[in-house]
């Protein structure tokens, strides 16, 4: 999809796992002890099933830190799931800003940019907006990302909508990249996700599944 092709309508309206690359940002220690918009724990369920999906869906992931020797290490949840891959650790606030993660996602050749980050008014917001000036239909993961208050999380989402962001979730962006039932090939590997990050859901999933090995 090239830069003037963009689309918010239709069936090109949702994301392929051909099509999309995952940014995630910031997801270190010292920035998940000053988050107090959401409980933590959810942000790092959301965040580790979302790095799962995209795993599971083959679609490029780019992981990035903030000064990492004072904010601490990516966390050990999303690190699992890349092992051998290596963050990259910037100086830089806003991410767009640091020439290494712009050249990571653009050799990727993808134009769909998932992003998800601590803080969602600062370290979300301002690359989401700028990668959208690169040309990139950008979709802001706001269950996967937190900010120190809520009302900095509501008003960074704001502020990235009225740019044209698109805000959604990491089950929505699984969910899309999954789309049908019979590509039975992603089926187990969805399972497992919903099974471990799904809550309520994936408990009652794996109830029914249970119940009918035993029929």
């Amino acid at each position: 999809m090239a830069a003037n092709d963009i689309t918010y309508t239709g069936l090109d309206a949702l994301l392929t796992p051909e099509r999309s690359v995952l940014l995630l940002i910031d997801h270190q220690g010292a920035q998940f002890a000053g988050m107090h918009s959401m409980d933590p724990n959810l942000v790092v369920n959301n965040v580790t099933a979302l790095a799962k999906g995209a795993k599971l869906f083959g679609v490029p992931t780019v992981l990035s830190t903030v000064v990492q020797d004072r904010g601490g290490r990516l966390i050990r949840q999303l690190q699992e799931v890349f092992p051998d891959q290596s963050p990259i650790d910037r100086t830089t606030i806003n991410t767009w800003e640091d020439p290494r993660v712009v050249e990571a996602v653009a050799a990727t050749g993808r134009r769909d940019l998932i992003i998800a980050g601590l803080w969602t008014d600062i370290c979300l917001a301002f690359p989401a907006i700028h990668a959208m000036g690169d040309g990139y239909r950008v979709f802001a993961v706001t269950d996967a990302s937190g900010a120190t208050t809520v009302e900095a999380h509501e008003r960074g989402i704001q502020r990235m909508v009225q740019a044209g962001v698109i805000p959604t979730t990491a089950g929505t962006v699984i969910s899309e990249w999954q789309r049908d039932w019979a590509r039975e090939e992603t089926v187990p590997g969805m399972s497992e996700i919903l099974f471990a990050h799904g809550g309520s859901f994936g408990t009652s999933l794996a109830w029914e599944l249970q119940l009918l090995d035993k029929k």
